[in-house]
Parts: structure tokens; sequence; C-alpha cells
């Protein structure tokens, strides 16, 4: 009897393959039809261990009762006491404790964006604030004073309300003024007094003005091999080596470098033994950006996700809230994206294996690290990130990930891809999807938030079991019907959860070979 055109004659028997999660991370260089199989053409909410795929922390308040967005916090720490404080439209506020934060510290401020050091003299240990428009901040502990020529505590030489950016050199505190190339120091060791310059209109030569200023350590400690680092806004790094900037016996030019635009103000970071800086062409650790002088791509932590960096400094890369925080306690560095206000991304990278994934959820628009963990400001308030409860705030925390496509060792071959079984670790119940997207499909389910199951297109999933596993954490392998017939496959899975461990493994996928009518 004659078929029709449209016929599936099976040839083969079907075949199973275990194709390992992504733990290679987010993968936004490669072309999509070269990919690792261990990478994934989307990550999101699940960061990648040594071994496996492990659902991110949530948030929960923290301070709360603030009016306006926060767009700066303030670690003090001294010997005595640890503070953390939030700037928020024109005020300052306390947000040590978690709750309500109560009446501000300080008002009638300008705005929200300042940059700080922790400066400790013979006289105490202070907080120093500035922002290019108000009078720099002096903190002690107990009082707020404003820096002007004629304060208790002045400095001269220089309008303070200029003064946007600071840091700490060699016992001396160093200041930026806005939108020039000069720099300006302070006596050692001291917060306040006469303010000498250092012009670099002469060394820059492609002009700009002075962004961020860092210090910048060959060997991981303190020492004679200390550099001061500054960063203009058209991409030149000016590097200055040692004590006293007035004598020439002690105080030279490093060299001058040129790397991609920087992003923001808050460009910079101390990580390691290195400095890190965002710029177009991604994040940089200084010591190998300056050896490959633009020339090796390769040299960028970030490099394999340079597609969606380039996108997102293209288009946000104006909007405030760039800025890199390195949290020791998770083991992952990130940069906070700012899409728009209220709209913040994370792009995460696992400090261990230096694989990428991408966090949403988070509406952060600044990052500190308070007593060992991270906390960001956002509408409203302050919030502690990557807190244990895996929830984000009252939400869930919901995942989407779309594995590297795989031609199962079998290039030039169509597969029917009919069942899928994904290895999931759990304390709980999760709403769990899986499907199967084929011949480089990247399109995301149609399926709501609530995660209806569905048999349409690309996707023909089932819900995931109901059953209970227990209060510690099982292991759950159920198979799932998945609909797909292509020459590759990538598997594609969901989540959404409240207050659930979830770990992802591996994934057993049935296919078949040898159709004919396909």
């Amino acid at each position: 009897m004659a078929r029709t055109s449209n016929a599936l004659v099976q040839r083969t028997a079907a075949q199973v393959a275990s194709i390992p999660a992504p733990v290679g991370g987010w993968n936004a260089r490669d072309s999509i039809a070269n990919m690792d199989p261990a990478d994934a053409f989307q990550l999101t909410n699940f960061f990648p261990s040594v071994s496996n795929l492990v659902l991110r922390g949530g948030y929960e308040n923290w301070a709360t009762g603030i009016s306006g967005q926060v767009q700066t916090l303030v670690n003090y720490s001294s010997g005595t006491a640890d503070k953390l404080f939030a700037w928020a439209g024109d005020s300052i506020y306390d947000a040590t404790t978690q709750g309500a934060v109560g009446a501000a510290v300080k008002t009638g401020l300008t705005n929200a964006k300042w940059e700080h050091i922790n400066v400790t003299t013979a006289a105490g240990s202070y907080l120093y604030c500035v922002n290019g428009v108000d009078a720099p901040l002096l903190y002690d502990n107990s009082t707020w004073a404003s820096i002007t020529g004629i304060s208790p505590i002045p400095i001269t030489g220089v309008t303070t309300t200029t003064l946007s950016n600071i840091s700490l050199f060699k016992n001396r505190v160093w200041f930026i003024q806005k939108d020039t190339l000069k720099a300006w120091y302070l006596p050692t060791g001291a917060v306040g007094g006469a303010a000498q310059v250092l012009d670099m209109s002469q060394i820059a030569k492609y002009g700009g003005s002075l962004v961020d200023l860092d210090t910048w350590t060959l060997d991981a400690g303190f020492g004679a091999d200390d550099n001061l680092v500054f960063v203009t806004s058209n991409g030149e790094v000016i590097v200055w080596r040692g004590t006293d900037p007035s004598s020439d016996a002690t105080w030279a030019l490093a060299g001058v470098w040129k790397l991609g635009s920087p992003v923001g103000n808050r460009c910079m970071m101390k990580y390691s033994g290195d400095l890190l800086i965002i710029t177009l062409d991604g994040l940089l650790p200084l010591a190998s950006a300056l050896q490959s002088s633009r020339l090796d791509p390769r040299v960028a932590l970030s490099n394999k996700i340079q597609g969606a960096i380039t996108t997102a400094t293209t288009n946000y890369g104006a909007n405030f809230g760039w800025e890199i925080l390195y949290s020791s306690k998770n083991n992952a560095l990130w940069i906070n994206v700012p899409v728009s206000e209220g709209q913040q991304q994370q792009y995460v990278m696992n400090n261990i294996t230096k694989s990428w994934c991408n966090f949403t959820g988070w509406a952060a628009n600044c990052f500190e690290t308070f007593n060992d963990d991270p906390y960001f400001g956002g509408s409203g308030g302050v919030f502690k990130a990557w807190d244990n409860g895996y929830i984000d705030g009252t939400s869930n925390i919901q995942t989407t990930v779309l594995q590297a496509f795989n031609y199962y060792g079998s290039r030039g071959v169509k597969k029917y891809f009919t069942r899928a079984r994904p290895s999931i670790f759990t304390d709980g119940v999760p709403a769990v999807f899986v499907g199967m997207n084929v011949d480089f499909n990247t399109a995301d389910t149609t399926a709501s938030l609530s995660f209806s199951p569905t048999s349409v297109g690309i996707w023909g999933t089932s819900v995931w079991d109901t059953g209970l596993w227990g209060s510690g954490l099982q292991i759950t392998n159920n198979w799932q019907g998945i609909t797909g017939i292509g020459y590759c496959g990538g598997i594609q899975l969901k989540s959404s959860s409240q207050g659930l461990q979830i770990e992802w493994a591996a994934t057993d996928v049935v296919y078949q070979t040898g159709w004919a009518g396909i």
C-alpha cells in the first residue's frame, strides 16, 4: 500500500542520551550552531556551579520606609562600628538594622548619587563621600559634616562642590574634579587641608574627563608596587606610581593605555590582586588588559557573554546603575545592568568556574556588601540579596534555560524527540516544565507564568509530578512527553517556585532516527 507523503515510518529503535546540565554557563559570544553542549543560549536565575545548576537565592526586605529610589549604599566600618547607609532623593538613611528606617539622618542634598571611601587617621575613622554637586560629607560615627573652604575641617585650593569621585592611595585622600582632567590630593594622613592638583590634560591625548580612580597592586598586597589608576571618559587608563606627587624623585608616570570607554562612574572595583573595569570591551582585569592593549578580546572576564555586553552597553550605557560587585560568600561576581529604573538585571559569573548566567527579578539601582552579605538599593528601600529563602520578597523565582543545541552524535540525521527526564534535586514541589527546541529555534514557550501545561508547537510539555518528596533534598527524574523533529535539539527547562531549593544535574532524552516522510 502506498504511504502518504507525510507518513512517518520508523526505521530504528528509540535511543536514550544523557545530557549534563549546562554548567559551562551562558554563552552570548559563539554562533548558535557552534556552541559547546555544556553551554546555554539562555540561562536565567540558575547559577552554574561546578557540577550542576543551582537556583539563585532570593531577596528579603531589609530597610523599609525610605522615600524614593535608593541610588547609593555605603558601608561605614571602623574598629567599633559597622553601619549601612542608604541615599535616596535628598536624604541619607541609617539602614544598619532590619526594619523601618525612621527619620533621615541627613537631608537637603541635591541628589543621591555619591561615591565614598573609609579612611582612618590619627583623629579617628571617617566615611568620606562626594557627588560633584554638594559639598563633600565627612561622617565620624556620630556627625555628618559638610566640607568647604571654611568648615571646621576645611579643604582649600579647590571648590569642594566640584569633587566627584574619591579614593585613598599611600595614606592620602585623592579626588577627581568633575568634568575635568584634574585630580586633587590632600596632605598625608589628613581629611582636610590645602589640596594640590595633578593635571592630566597634557597626558590624556584623547581628551574627555576623569571618571573614576582606584588603587592597583601587582602583588595583591601593599608595597612599593602599588599604583594609582585613573580612567577617562574616552577609555584612557593613566597609571601613577610613588608616594609624593609634588616630588619628581618619588613620583612618576607608569604609563598610559587605551581601552574601550568606561561604562558609568562606578566602573572600577578591586578584585583579588587586580582591578576590574567595565568598558565597551567588556569586564576587563587591568593587568591582562594593559598587556593586550585591546588586541585580544579573550582577556575580558566577560568574553563568553560579549554579545550581551555589547548590546547592553549600546542600549543602556547612559543609564545610571552600572556597577560591579563581588560576593565572596557566594563565590560570585556580577555586573549590574540598568535596563531602566526598576528593571535592572545582573550578569553573574561563578568565580571558580568563570561560567556566566543572568539574574532577573532584582530591581537594583546599587549594591554594597555589609557584614559579608550583598545588599541592593531599589524603590523605597534596601534589600538583602541572595538570601537562602529562595523567594523574591513575596514572589516566585522563575527560571528559563535553553541549553546549547546538540546533534546527539549524528549531525546529518533527523531525530524525532519524544520524551525527556530532567534530574532535579529539590525539597518541595516546584512547577517544572521541560521541552525541546529544534534546529536553532530559540522561541520561548507561549505558556503563561502559571505554567499551565501545553502541547502546542515545540513545547509539547507535561505537568511536573505533584507528589511530595520529603523534608530533605530528594531527586526526582520523571519522564515527560516532549515534541520535536529536527537535526539538532536544545533542551528548554523552566521552573517557578517560592521558598524551594532546586538543583538541576542532567537530562535524559529519548529520540528516534531513520524516519521516512520527514
